[in-house]
């Protein structure tokens, strides 16, 4: 059985400084390599099924939470879109062989950003699983859904929060969050993956809504692009046949 190494990675300097808990499972190529979601961690559901499957096939699988939640160090009001790809490309750097990369949500919008910067290096990623991919969300989702009273708080205290649907407490979204996402917007050009792409969507979903993914796929013209819609799906994706579409996904790619 393959084993399970839990190491902790030092990005940044001074006030910069974070360290990153991450959790990578020996095997063969091409490794899995999960991003999660806004305030998700790395045990949630759809990692653990990700590295199931890892087990069971005998393939390497890394996971790791964003600083400033879970495991991980640092503070999550410091967390940004640039942060959290900074940190992902890291630990990537930490893998061997092609990986295929699957995010959810935001997890997804990091994961085009890496993908397209993986293609600048000449080291294209095998393959993308997308899940409900919030790309662009800090200009297009965040805006559309904030009321007047988030709308003032962000412009007086620099942050707005907003009840979790799941659960799990308040989110808050910072000024600079919402700032530094517009750093990394991809609707409206082409995005380049030099890779194949499979999207999970829900069509339920309230979070990310289906439209809003069917638009990606106007965006990535030259990779292969298959587009999953789970008509009574959710936003989370993780229910035990959820879970199994995205085992096969992934196994499609391999």
């Amino acid at each position: 059985m393959s084993s399970l190494n839990r190491f902790r990675l030092t990005l940044g300097a001074g006030f910069e400084a974070r360290d990153i808990a991450v959790e990578q499972r020996s095997g063969a190529a091409p490794g899995l390599f999960w991003l999660n979601g806004f305030r998700s961690v790395m045990s949630g559901a759809k990692a653990m099924s990700l590295d199931a499957l890892g087990a069971e096939k005998g393939l390497a699988v890394t996971r790791f939470d964003y600083s400033g939640d879970g495991q991980s160090g640092g503070h999550f009001d410091d967390g940004t879109i640039s942060r959290w790809l900074e940190e992902a490309e890291a630990v990537l750097a930490r893998t061997h062989g092609p990986q295929i990369v699957c995010g959810s949500s935001m997890g997804g919008w990091i994961g085009l950003l890496l993908a397209r910067r993986q293609l600048a290096k000449g080291k294209p990623l095998k393959g993308l699983v997308l899940i409900a991919p919030a790309v662009d969300a800090t200009s297009t989702l965040l805006p559309a859904r904030m009321t007047p009273d988030q709308q003032r708080d962000l412009d007086r205290q620099g942050y707005f929060e907003r009840q979790s649907r799941y659960g799990d407490g308040l989110y808050r979204y910072t000024s600079n969050f919402i700032a530094d996402g517009a750093r990394h917007q991809l609707l409206g050009s082409v995005i380049e993956t030099g890779c194949p792409v499979h999207i999970l969507q829900g069509g339920q979903d309230p979070d990310v809504p289906a439209a809003h993914a069917q638009r990606l796929l106007t965006h990535i013209l030259h990779d292969p692009v298959t587009f999953t819609l789970i008509p009574d799906g959710d936003h989370r994706l993780s229910r035990d046949e959820d879970l199994q579409r995205l085992r096969a996904a992934v196994l499609g790619m391999i």
